[in-house]
């Protein structure tokens, strides 16, 4: 096995910073990757510069095909509860952060690693014949790293149930006409189109952001009169900051705000 630090790329780029899975073929992940990735977010999310992380592959093939079927196939019983356990934490890494996470997807995506980009706040993909789907029923198994919550908030629960009762595939066309994917790109604009979301993103007000992120992880199974109040409180913070003063002096300016 190749040094494990060579199979998970990180690069940062102004107010980017750039996750990339390299562990061929299929980015597979097993207890120490898993811990290594989770370090990588938050390592990133500490990073006061930062406002967007960006997951990608390496890959054209693969995003990532879940967990080593062969390494959890030979575990014991402790070992694989260890790495479900590594699993959910780089989910709650990833909805735990004030950066805004965005997945970007040009491979197959399957069971553990559809969970993962589940768990990203956006989801940009590329046309291909890739397969995104939550085979886990066919193990005799279901996803357990929030996969099942995560797809019925997505795409609802009619859709979620046949895809998770089933273990079948979908493509990235219906992916998107689901709503699992926000935007779906041509493979030779693929990287320049995501290259520019990102990037147009890391311009905006980040403390926005990122209370509109709290918000969205919080507000559900809320009141109607506790979500209100829970804007409320996150508005009133922003109203004095400085990323709002210069959006309201932008405004009256008619020019384009320059966030901190």
């Amino acid at each position: 096995m190749d040094d494990i630090t060579s199979q998970l790329l990180v690069n940062k780029s102004n107010a980017v910073v750039t996750i990339s899975l390299n562990r061929a073929p299929a980015n597979s992940y097993y207890l120490d990757y898993l811990k290594l990735l989770s370090g990588a977010i938050r390592k990133a999310s500490q990073d006061k510069e930062v406002k967007v992380i960006l997951l990608n592959s390496t890959s054209e093939k693969f995003f990532c095909a879940g967990a080593d079927i062969k390494i959890f196939s030979t575990n014991t019983s402790e070992q694989n509860a260890d790495m479900v356990l590594a699993a959910k934490e780089v989910s709650r890494e990833i909805t735990s952060s004030d950066k805004i996470v965005v997945a970007a997807i040009r491979g197959h995506v399957l069971g553990g690693g559809l969970e993962m980009i589940m768990a990203c706040d956006i989801r940009l993909a590329s046309e291909g014949n890739y397969l995104i789907g939550l085979p886990e029923v066919k193990l005799g198994l279901m996803p357990g790293n929030g996969g099942t919550p995560r797809l019925i908030d997505l795409i609802g629960v009619s859709r979620a149930m046949e895809l998770l009762v089933t273990g079948n595939s979908i493509s990235p066309d219906k992916a998107y006409q689901y709503g699992l994917f926000n935007h779906i790109y041509t493979k030779d604009a693929f990287n320049k189109e995501v290259n520019t979301y990102v990037n147009n993103l890391a311009q905006g007000a980040g403390k926005a952001m990122s209370a509109i992120k709290k918000y969205v992880q919080n507000h559900k199974g809320l009141s109607a009169e506790a979500s209100l109040q829970l804007e409320t409180e996150a508005v009133n913070f922003l109203y004095d900051t400085a990323d709002a003063k210069e959006g309201f002096l932008a405004f009256v300016e008619k020019r384009k705000p320059k966030f901190n």
